[in-house]
């Protein structure tokens, strides 16, 4: 049997450290609320940490609770506030960068780890007299003429112009915060990893203002490995820098338009695809209420691999809201396996279990192809409980005087030999039938039909010894081999007795007999093809052979006597109307003074159905009519 294994875990997409978004302003008078982050984090001010943190899956992050020794931290003050000893104002900024670390901008390394997601912790400015001062790119305090639409499209083709080709320095000094710049385009060249990049200007945009020209332009990223690339549309706006050069106004939403500020972009592992096994034609089965606890333990075929896939994702500011998958460069594959099942006959067993259990009474059914031992269809109710349509294990009733008659023939009993049908026999316990009556004229063929209890209680005490019964069981109709059917299953026992009431009671299907649906279509399907092939809900799993075969005219005495049940016996209500080669076995257990346990099994062509139904009667009642309704949908003459 293949190795299990537990599909049901889906990774989520990790949560980013963010930071204040005031820290740090631009420097601009008409630029508030810059945040102080920068960085394929979507924040265009400064930021309190100067590192790449390596990410893992969409595991969560450390949170910092201290600065690490090349970290800034951020002092607020008064703007009004002299500095010491020199009389002169500080900056116009509402805080001060205080450097902890040499140098004046921190580079920033990034560590990478797979296809994981990356996390940009900060980008530093210059420190000039300016706490928010950047460079010579910085807008200009002073009022100026705005770009002329001329001028905008220049300084938009030479900023896309130098990202598309990969120099980052020269671009980002073509905008309004270099520094910033630099962080956010080298991150995003990191954490997204695109092959190429192209950039194409597509003209003037709507969000074109007289003070603020606007463009569009055509981003397509190529990625090793991925055959399609990744388009989208962008938009820039231009203004002056304080030297009056027409520069790109830096945002987050320069990388990408959906980009905010505090979110994140990255190449990210996608979660694990879940295997969904099919029916044997391809269709799906996680609609059925029996088999949601089934699938999920169809473990994918050994040496099968799971392909994690790899996708550009957007986060929201901080983490938060739903991830957004821009584009897949790899999409997340399973292993699929092709079940023995078939969603048509699921469908009619589910209902028809469904019917037979509506006043509460637990119910089960299983079909079984006779020529491959494939299971076709598997139901149980309630669902809530355990599957004992393959798990449980109770008496079989009279369906298990299958294996008794076949014991019989074996033994020298034809099925015409007179086997009289007593009203009362006693082993020394007493037994009765279900059918009133004495019958001396009985063979065992009639038995059979009536399922007469003492017929086959004094042949079998007669005829077989203490131990044949759990032989031919288990040798011929393999119950009592550990089967592996694909998902865990319960096997049937038939011990053998410890005195002649506990031999009596195998004989009809009582006592300690244990069985189930799974195990009894077992049966059906091998009297119907005169060949025991272990049920299976996938075609590699590894079967149980039986070590002997049941004979040939055994086989055909069975088919005969069973046939004659489901035309003339206890099974002839259900099965009316059925054509074709057909044939039935009915069962009624007692169950301790409560309703009678009702058991059928039955076979139609290469179809052979077992059904029980706890407290439900007669067996050619609850459990006769559910297994007649799977017949007749996929059995065939």
């Amino acid at each position: 049997m293949s190795g299990e294994r537990k599909n049901d875990q889906h990774d989520e997409y990790d949560r980013h450290d963010q930071y204040d978004e005031d820290d740090g302003h631009s420097g601009h008078s008409g630029h508030s609320g810059q945040s102080g982050h920068a960085g394929v984090h979507g924040h265009d001010g400064l930021h309190g940490h100067d590192g790449l943190q390596p990410q893992d899956g969409y595991g969560a992050h450390r949170e910092y609770d201290e600065l690490a020794d090349d970290d800034v931290r951020y002092e607020p003050f008064d703007e009004d506030e002299e500095q010491d000893g020199g009389g002169a104002p500080r900056g116009s900024t509402a805080r001060r960068v205080v450097m902890v670390a040499a140098g004046g901008v921190f580079a920033a390394l990034l560590a990478v780890g797979g296809y994981g997601a990356y996390n940009v912790l900060n980008a530093v400015t210059d420190n000039g007299p300016s706490g928010g001062h950047q460079g010579p790119g910085a807008v200009s305090k002073a009022p100026q003429d705005p770009p002329t639409a001329e001028q905008a499209e220049a300084a938009a083709k030479e900023f896309l112009a130098a990202w598309s080709r990969g120099d980052i320095a020269a671009a980002a000094g073509l905008t309004d915060r270099p520094e910033t710049a630099r962080a956010a385009l080298t991150a995003f060249q990191e954490q997204v990893g695109p092959r190429s990049l192209a950039l194409t200007g597509t003209g003037r945009s709507q969000a074109d203002s007289p003070s603020e020209p606007a463009l569009g332009f055509r981003v397509k990223a190529e990625f090793e490995g991925t055959p399609d690339a990744w388009e989208y549309d962008g938009v820039l706006s231009v203004v002056r820098s304080q030297d009056g050069r027409p520069v790109v106004r830096w945002k987050p939403s320069v990388i990408h338009p959906q980009l905010a500020q505090g979110g994140t972009i990255a190449v990210k592992a996608l979660p694990n695809a879940v295997s969904k096994p099919t029916d044997r034609k391809g269709r799906p089965l996680d609609t059925f209420p029996s088999l949601r606890a089934v699938l999920p333990q169809i473990a994918p075929p050994d040496g099968a691999a799971t392909v994690t896939g790899r996708a550009v994702v957007l986060s929201g500011p901080g983490g938060g809201g739903e991830p957004e998958q821009l584009f897949v460069l790899t999409p997340p594959s399973a292993p699929q396996v092709k079940l023995t099942l078939d969603a048509d006959l699921q469908q009619v067993a589910e209902e028809a279990v469904k019917q037979q259990s509506a006043n509460g009474n637990p119910a089960s059914l299983v079909a079984v192809q006779p020529s491959t031992g494939n299971i076709l269809a598997m139901a149980y109710a309630p669902q809530g409980g355990f599957n004992r349509a393959i798990a449980g294990g109770q008496a079989p009733g009279s369906t298990m005087k299958v294996i008794t008659a076949a014991a019989l023939l074996e033994a020298g009993v034809g099925p015409d030999t007179a086997v009289p049908c007593k009203a009362t026999t006693y082993s020394p316990r007493a037994w009765h039938n279900d059918e009133p009556g004495d019958f001396p004229s009985y063979t065992l063929a009639d038995d059979f039909s009536h399922s007469c209890n003492t017929g086959f209680i004094d042949k079998g005490l007669e005829k077989l010894q203490p131990g044949t019964l759990g032989a031919v069981a288990r040798d011929q109709f393999g119950l009592g081999l550990e089967w592996h059917i694909g998902v865990p299953s319960r096997d049937a026992t038939v011990p053998a007795p410890g005195n002649k009431d506990e031999a009596a009671a195998s004989y009809i299907g009582q006592g300690r007999i244990q069985a189930n649906s799974l195990a009894m279509a077992s049966v059906a399907a091998t009297v119907q093809s005169g060949t025991f092939r272990q049920p299976v809900l996938r075609e590699d799993a590894k079967r149980a052979t039986a070590p002997g075969k049941l004979p040939a005219d055994v086989a055909r005495d069975l088919r005969a006597m069973m046939a004659k049940t489901a035309t003339q016996g206890t099974a002839r209500t259900p099965m009316a109307g059925l054509s074709g080669q057909i044939g039935a076995k009915t069962g009624t257990v007692e169950a301790g003074g409560q309703a009678n346990n009702s058991w059928f099994i039955a076979y139609r062509g290469d179809l052979a159905v077992a059904a029980e139904v706890e407290g439900g009667g007669h067996g050619f009642s609850a459990a006769g009519v559910a297994a007649a309704q799977v017949l007749k949908a996929g059995g065939k003459g």
